[in-house]
């Protein structure tokens, strides 16, 4: 069974966000997405500054079997990357929810369309 931590909005494609009282958002992969991905050897990492649309693809996390895309949920621009991951991509595994945040951003609009925990719970079971 997989980790769904209660403050996280989550989007179909297994993305989570937290949303800080700064107004930024801090983006990662869900437990349940890391461990289909199995053990993640190397994440491509966006730059501070990019901007981006809903849909565009904001990183890719690299495992033993494929290759995953990691969608934004909404339009914005990065401000942070975390850049432990070039080190230890593993935090993805690890620990998705603390260590394993991929980037932070300024949404350009109000985060819309994501699960609570209790809907996303529903889409992966």
């Amino acid at each position: 069974m997989s980790d769904v931590p209660e403050e996280l909005q989550y989007a179909e494609s297994h993305e989570w966000l937290r949303q800080r009282d700064d107004g930024t958002c801090v983006l990662g992969i869900s437990d349940h997405a890391q461990q289909a991905l199995s053990d993640v050897v190397f994440v491509e990492l966006p730059t501070v500054g990019d901007t981006f649309d809903a849909g565009d693809r904001l990183a890719v996390a690299e495992s033993v079997k494929a290759a995953s895309d990691i969608y934004a949920p909404v339009a914005g621009e990065i401000t942070e990357v975390n850049q432990q991951l070039e080190e230890a991509p593993e935090l993805l595994n690890e620990s998705p929810y603390e260590l394993g945040w991929i980037v932070a951003f300024r949404p350009a609009v109000e985060p819309q369309g994501l699960f609570d925990a209790a809907a996303y719970r529903q889409v992966i079971e």
